[in-house]
């Protein structure tokens, strides 16, 4: 079984900055694509970035410039900087990892982390 489980939330001003972490653990052979994705409420999830293995990013058009995605492979980390927060960007943020484990490849998510932009 494949856990992933986020840290770093919390109560942050417009303007100021968050760190994110999400650390997968398991029994995992690999990790390939790993994420962040949002729900504020009354709206759908939605994607914020990815990046893969080899360290390529894709962002949601919002946030580019703003926040930055990384991952340390040796310790199946992902992290989420969010820089310049907005009032809009205030979400449950949750951690996604596409994982090799024995029985095949699955798409893992974290139990989200409370991410709140104060006016």
């Amino acid at each position: 079984q494949v856990q992933l489980v986020e840290s770093g939330g919390g109560l942050v001003q417009a303007g100021g900055s968050l760190r994110l972490s999400c650390a997968a653990s398991g029994n995992i052979f690999s990790i390939n694509t790993m994420g962040w994705y949002r729900q504020a409420p009354g709206k759908q999830r939605e994607l914020v970035a990815t990046i893969s293995r080899g360290g390529s990013t894709n962002y949601v058009d919002s946030v580019k410039g703003r926040f930055t995605i990384s991952r340390k492979n040796t310790s199946n980390t992902v992290y989420l900087q969010t820089n310049t927060m907005k009032r809009e960007n205030t979400a449950v943020y949750y951690c996604n990892a596409a994982a090799s484990v024995y029985m095949g490849s699955y798409t893992y998510w974290g139990q989200g982390t409370q991410v709140t932009a104060s006016p």
